[in-house]
């Protein structure tokens, strides 16, 4: 008759043993996907830098007005430049991959996402941020009109959209057609509230204030048309 009493001991060695062996299938397994180095390979230092370094580059940026004699990496972004190395923090940084407008200034005029150029691209280039819309102390009349028409709550895109307010009002003084220009071969463009929503719709709202900033470019359309 067998010894019923050695049996609880197999079990617990056959347990013991089905372990190790999944153990060890499992470092097996993950041995194999590790990478194989090279015969002749160094081993790397740690004096070994992650990127190479880029060396900085003196460059000129005229902004609102002023001259700006600045040492920087081409990778750097107009951006940041703005933001970083010269404190105009009136632009602002919202999606960092220009798809909500914060960040929008005017570059001879026409709007730029600061956040997809780099600031070497633009040297000796016109410049103008939030900074330089007003003339002094005094508000430029879109500002003003933003005011007035309460077309912000949380202002953190009001300055990109002020900007683009402005080369709004100038495209369409201009004649310049958009996509939802009826007839794009006439000279003159009608300030209608259609034409400023496309020629906007670069600059995000996340309070949602787009009438009223409608409201407030047409108020200054119409002084500017008077």
């Amino acid at each position: 008759m067998p010894d019923q009493t050695s049996q609880p001991a197999n079990e617990a060695d056959v347990d013991t043993a089905r372990r190790g062996f999944m153990q060890s299938a499992l470092l097996v397994a993950g041995a194999t996907q590790l990478p194989l180095a090279p015969a002749n390979a160094t081993p790397a230092t740690s004096a070994s830098p992650a990127t190479p370094v880029v060396p900085a580059r003196a460059l000129t940026l005229n902004i609102n007005g002023a001259d700006h004699q600045l040492s920087l990496e081409p990778r750097v972004t107009l951006l940041d430049a703005l933001r970083e190395v010269l404190g105009l923090t009136g632009t602002k940084k919202g999606c960092d991959r220009g798809q909500c407008g914060a960040c929008t200034v005017l570059v001879e005029g026409r709007r730029v996402n600061a956040c997809l150029t780099l600031a070497i691209m633009h040297q000796g280039a016109k410049i103008t941020t939030i900074e330089g819309i007003a003339q002094g102390e005094q508000l430029a009349p879109i500002q003003a009109a933003f005011i007035e028409h309460d077309a912000f709550q949380c202002g953190y895109c009001t300055p990109g959209q002020i900007c683009s307010a402005v080369a709004c009002i100038a495209e369409m003084k201009a004649g310049t057609a958009s996509a939802v220009t009826p007839n794009v071969r006439e000279q003159t463009i009608a300030f209608t509230d259609p034409e400023i929503r496309e020629r906007m719709s670069g600059n995000l709202c996340r309070c949602g204030a787009y009438n009223n900033i409608v409201s407030a470019i047409q108020a200054v359309s119409a002084n500017a048309r008077a």
